[in-house]
């Protein structure tokens, strides 16, 4: 028999947000490779929305069926009426403190995501590939949610370390509190200036031509954008999530 996933620590906390950078950097990296395509984002016939919501809801109802969302580490765009798994369902280890796992603000990345990111980084134009679109938007799209709901396990882990710092924030209800207890600003700089190198690495051309003038860099994705990406929203709205959180945590 399998055994349920260990307690979740600060550090391994941290080395998961950590891997996850990999997963948003690559995701950037792939939807680039599309122009911004925008038939993606509008109606399709006998759909009320669009191509990529379709995509999404569709995917959501298989990957559901999989047993993705019982995984509390995992939040549907579309939660409602998700059909029920077919898998018999893994221990996963109840961490996270009852009636908060429903936390869940997949309305705003999709918001930013669409209006705001892509924009960013993504070239004008339209080459036809809407379905390969909508499924590389949908892969980062799930990265992003990952690394932005993760926020609920950082915050239960800083709880249980430190609950006498928080409970007369929680009881007050004091977001303004809250959100300065969580704020290290030397560690999101320190996270901005890593994504932005990881960036750099992963999303470099590599040629074999020793006549290229090798103080000419190449990205597939400005390497910017992964930094801009933490910076303005990342870091932001997982501490959004850490408050709303903390916020029920004594419910």
């Amino acid at each position: 028999m399998r055994m349920a996933k260990a307690e979740y620590t600060l550090d391994s906390v941290r080395a998961a947000l950590i891997r996850e950078e990999d997963s948003i950097i690559y995701g950037l990296i792939e939807r680039a490779k599309f122009p911004i395509n925008s038939q993606t984002y509008t109606q399709i016939p006998h759909f009320s929305a669009s191509l990529l919501h379709f995509v999404v809801t569709n995917t959501e109802a298989v990957q559901a069926k999989a047993g993705r969302y019982k995984n509390p580490e995992q939040n549907p765009f579309f939660p409602e009426n998700l059909p029920p798994s077919l898998v018999t369902s893994y221990p996963f280890t109840q961490f996270l403190h009852a009636g908060t796992a429903s936390i869940n603000i997949n309305k705003s990345i999709w918001k930013f995501y669409i209006h705001e990111l892509l924009p960013l980084f993504v070239a004008s134009g339209d080459d036809g590939n809407y379905a390969q679109t909508a499924a590389s938007d949908l892969s980062l799209l799930q990265a992003i949610s990952r690394r932005i709901h993760y926020g609920k396990f950082v915050a239960e882990v800083k709880f249980r370390e430190s609950p006498q710092d928080y409970e007369p924030l929680i009881r007050a209800k004091d977001r303004e509190g809250l959100m300065k207890l969580l704020t290290f600003e030397s560690v999101e700089e320190m996270v901005r200036k890593r994504v932005e190198k990881k960036a750099m690495l992963y999303g470099q051309d590599v040629t074999l031509n020793n006549d290229d003038d090798s103080n000419i860099k190449k990205y597939k994705v400005d390497p910017s954008v992964a930094s801009t990406l933490y910076k303005k929203w990342l870091i932001p709205l997982t501490k959004d999530v850490q408050v709303e959180y903390l916020l029920h945590r004594l419910d």
